[in-house]
């Protein structure tokens, strides 16, 4: 099964976070499909996240699945409809 999540990368105490499309049993820093953006927490609210809003809703489309936290910041980008909760 095919999972949206997102890979850490970075030096220590400056981390970025890659969105990628990997296989789900592979490991979180491990070998992936195609990486679709980036997010850096440290940087401003304009340069922290950069995206590709076309190849997310092509992997989506495919049937890959979205992990909790990869759905928020997609959410918040409005780049997927915002999660509901009960």
């Amino acid at each position: 099964m095919l999972k949206i999540r997102l890979a850490r990368g970075g030096k220590k105490r400056n981390p970025v976070y890659f969105l990628v499309a990997a296989e789900s049993q592979s490991p979180r820093d491990g070998k992936f499909v195609e990486k679709l953006g980036t997010y850096t927490p440290r940087l401003t609210n304009e340069q922290r996240f950069i995206f590709n809003p076309e190849r997310v809703k092509y992997w989506i489309s495919k049937g890959a699945q979205l992990t909790d936290r990869a759905h928020y910041l997609l959410g918040v980008q409005g780049i997927v409809e915002p999660r509901k909760f009960a």
